[in-house]
């Protein structure tokens, strides 16, 4: 069964209004404390929602054929908004260390401004490495954003978040180092 030529691409774009409402319901949840779990389960689901169609919006361009530059391009920057929101939401709520956050953001939108930059000349894929860690940045982020700590207790659920949010952070900034050595042995090659 064919599917329409343009359902991954709508659903890579609609990743990124998912992160502005995403966003939004997480600073409410925090600002209304830690008696508002509902809000704060929702923003947590509305999370792993959207960070799970990055793998079905991916699914459906490869199965079906209709991998495009528009997706190639777009797909990471939802991602990096999707993700983004999330470790901005969590840096303000003092949950995640603010040093962790600014790392991965400088190397998450320093490789998107590339990317930018370079896309008339080409589009720049993702590398399996970034896509490892778009999955663990997700998975360290989906623990983070739901209220788990009612259940396993406060100490168990911030000892995870913390080992989780810095395997992010190296896997980060190794795929980082990864994509830049890509880039100068692609500029090499091309020269």
């Amino acid at each position: 069964m064919a599917i329409p030529r343009q359902l991954p691409n709508a659903i890579t774009v609609a990743r990124i209004p998912l992160a502005v409402v995403f966003f939004v319901l997480l600073l409410l949840a925090g600002a209304a404390g830690a008696d508002d779990l509902v809000m704060r389960w929702v923003a947590g689901g509305l999370f792993i929602l959207a960070i799970s169609t990055d793998w079905v919006d991916g699914y459906l361009a490869r199965r079906h054929d209709v991998v495009s530059d528009f997706g190639r391009l777009w797909d990471p920057i939802a991602d990096k908004l999707l993700t983004g929101a999330g470790f901005l939401g969590l840096a303000v709520l003092g949950e995640v260390p603010w040093w962790i956050v600014i790392i991965i953001l400088v190397r998450e939108w320093g490789i998107t401004v590339h990317r930018l930059t370079v896309m008339h000349e080409h589009v720049v894929a993702a590398a399996w490495m970034g896509k490892i860690k778009t999955v663990v940045q997700g998975v360290a982020l989906g623990w983070a954003l739901l209220p788990l700590q009612v259940w396993i207790g406060m100490p168990v659920w911030t000892a995870v978040t913390l080992v989780l949010m810095i395997l992010a952070l190296v896997l980060t900034v190794l795929s980082g180092i990864d994509y830049v050595l890509a880039q100068v042995r692609g500029s090499r090659g091309a020269a």
